[in-house]
């Protein structure tokens, strides 16, 4: 295999740390929206700018990876890995429109645990995103976010064990298996940005 030279541009791993920053940034917003006594309002309107925001990260990354001659992997890795961070924060947003839509008073505290996964698993990835360029120690963060996902489907049967067992009313019930299917859906979307990662790694390590 003959050796292959990255170029020196870090604008993409610059573009990807800013995207996984605005899930750090979504992940506390849910948390904000879980509180007691929050103003849901005003956070789904930080959501929803957030989400904007996020938006036109990925827009920038398509825009350069179609400009640029020479890019630091495949191209189609790159649309893979900047949509799958478009897709966490477009759950995230979808659990928190939700939850303002729905009118929801009252959130099963099994919903602040997802939230915790949601936030750790945004932290880890930020973290991760510089780390493209050397493609060092990213072992660890595809492994510690598939264990994340693994707790989340754990949490995620509980909780709907809980909205099924006759404690909510049924109008309750398909309320809340919405936002909690969203929340799901977000961690899921993670760990596709993880095996991601693990598949460039491989490829580029």
């Amino acid at each position: 295999m003959g050796l292959r030279l990255r170029p020196v541009d870090t604008s993409f791993y610059d573009l990807f740390t800013q995207s996984a920053q605005h899930l750090v940034g979504g992940a506390e917003l849910l948390a904000e929206m879980l509180a007691d006594n929050s103003d849901k309002a005003s956070v789904a309107e930080r959501m929803r700018a957030a989400e904007h925001a996020a938006d036109e990260t990925t827009h920038e990354i398509v825009k350069k990876v179609n400009s640029t001659f020479v890019t630091p992997f495949d191209r189609e890795d790159i649309y893979a890995l900047g949509s799958g961070l478009d897709d966490v924060m477009d759950m995230m947003d979808e659990a928190v429109d939700l939850i303002l839509l729905y009118e929801v008073q009252v959130l099963p505290p099994e919903l602040s645990e997802q939230v915790e996964v949601l936030r750790r698993c945004a932290e880890l990835t930020a973290a991760a995103m510089p780390r493209l360029q050397s493609m060092q120690s990213l072992d660890d963060y595809w492994i510690e976010i598939n264990r994340l996902e693994n707790a989340g489907d754990r949490n995620h049967r509980r909780t709907l064990a809980k909205l099924f067992s006759g404690e909510y009313k049924t109008i309750e019930v398909l309320k809340l298996k919405d936002i909690v299917e969203s929340l799901e859906g977000a961690i899921d979307a993670f760990e596709k940005v993880a095996n991601t990662v693990e598949q460039i790694a491989v490829k580029e390590g």
